[in-house]
């Protein structure tokens, strides 16, 4: 019988997979069958050696998406079937004196590039089936602080999860969310070496734990197989209950 959850003669792109969530989902996938181009503006040379001790697949393409129509024709040369948008930054400032040089930078990246990324995916398909993976956020639910574009981004990649697959669910397109909760990566360390803001956020997560980038990466399997071949225009939170509390 065929494993509903593997991914066996299918091909992914993974944005931002030199590094922490983006890198455990490229190796997953890769772990899963797929052949994973692995997408990043630095050589992805740790997440391709990880493949290929894993016994995977893997490839680099160099991609900067800070121009957000940069993926276009790597899409169209590519032959993917799986697009994971994880590429992604973060400003950090006071709403009063945020700069409009910030608000655009994240902007383009976390949403105008996911946006026209999944665009130039999509029209690569060329009637196939595929499957897109956006990385929302738990601020695609909530407002936070000192994070005004990136909240208003992540908001944005909620609705165009939704969008998106209510326009292409029809074409064989299953388009989904992820919103990592408290993910222990190196954007984090400065929160869990503080530790009175590891303890209250700890006491938050009915989990009990911060998320392992793994845990993100293997719900992104699931997303991209035929076991959510009914699954569009989700956005799942995987933050050990974050939400829920």
């Amino acid at each position: 019988m065929t494993d509903p959850f593997r991914l066996d003669g299918r091909r992914a792109l993974v944005t931002g997979a030199n590094t922490g969530i983006g890198q455990a989902i490229a190796v997953a996938l890769a772990r899963a069958g797929a052949e994973v181009g692995c997408a990043a503006r630095r050589d992805p040379d740790e997440t391709l050696d990880r493949i290929a001790t894993e016994g995977g697949q893997g490839h680099a393409v160099p991609l900067d998406l800070s121009d957000p129509m940069a993926a276009g024709p790597v899409l169209e040369q590519g032959g993917y079937d799986i697009l994971v948008n994880n590429a992604g930054i973060i400003r950090r400032a006071d709403s009063l004196d945020f700069t409009e040089a910030d608000w655009d930078a994240v902007m383009d990246l976390n949403l105008k590039a996911v946006f026209f990324t999944s665009q130039a995916f999509a029209r690569a398909l060329g009637g196939r089936a595929g499957a897109i993976v956006n990385i929302a956020s738990l601020l695609s639910f909530q407002g936070g602080i000192r994070v005004p574009s990136y909240t208003a981004s992540k908001h944005g990649v909620a609705g165009l999860t939704k969008i998106l697959a209510n326009e292409w669910a029809s074409k064989g397109i299953n388009v989904n969310a992820i919103a990592p909760g408290y993910i222990a990566t190196n954007n984090t360390e400065a929160l869990r070496a503080d530790a009175d803001r590891n303890k209250a956020i700890l006491d938050r997560i009915p989990a009990g734990r911060w998320g392992d980038p793994e845990d993100i990466a293997e719900t992104a399997v699931f997303l991209c197989s035929k076991a959510a071949s009914y699954i569009h225009g989700a956005v799942i939170n995987v933050d050990g209950g974050w939400l829920a509390r």
